[in-house]
């Protein structure tokens, strides 16, 4: 399911004039999605293959931005499966297909560093989070130091 069908609010419909669908949203998407339209949506990679969904968002709170993207790969009708985070940055938005795309392949991803559904990691330590961003080539995000 996509956000589009996730969305009980209205957020990401599309308009009609004069009964015909128009190509301009009203709305906050696609620069700014509602989380719980978010979860449960695919997650391809640039060839094309299913990568699994997205089942959860995991924000810091003490800077308001999504960090992760907590992903199952290898599930069969939502039953097992590996979670594993993946960095928000790593996540491309593909508003034509309605769904996120994540620059690995199926044999990389399932080397990537997971963990057990009942045992999640301390994913505010930092030393967890830069070997993460290492694994998938992103930056954690840096803030300044408040005031």
């Amino acid at each position: 399911m996509n956000y589009e069908e996730r969305d009980t609010l209205g957020m990401y419909r599309t308009h009609r004039s004069n009964g015909v669908e128009s190509i301009v949203h009203k709305g906050p998407g696609p620069e700014l999605m509602g989380a719980n339209t978010l979860t449960g949506n695919d997650v391809y990679n640039k060839q094309d293959e299913d990568l699994g969904d997205i089942q959860e968002i995991m924000l810091d709170i003490r800077t308001g931005r999504v960090s992760y993207a907590v992903l199952t790969f290898g599930s069969f009708l939502g039953m097992g499966g590996k979670p594993f985070a993946v960095p928000w940055e790593a996540l491309q938005l593909d508003t034509k297909n309605k769904r996120f795309v994540l620059d690995v392949d199926k044999e990389r991803l399932k080397a990537a560093p997971g963990f057990d559904k009942d045992e999640w990691p301390d994913m505010g330590n930092p030393t967890w989070s830069q070997g993460i961003h290492h694994y998938y080539g992103t930056q954690p995000r840096i803030d300044p130091p408040a005031k």
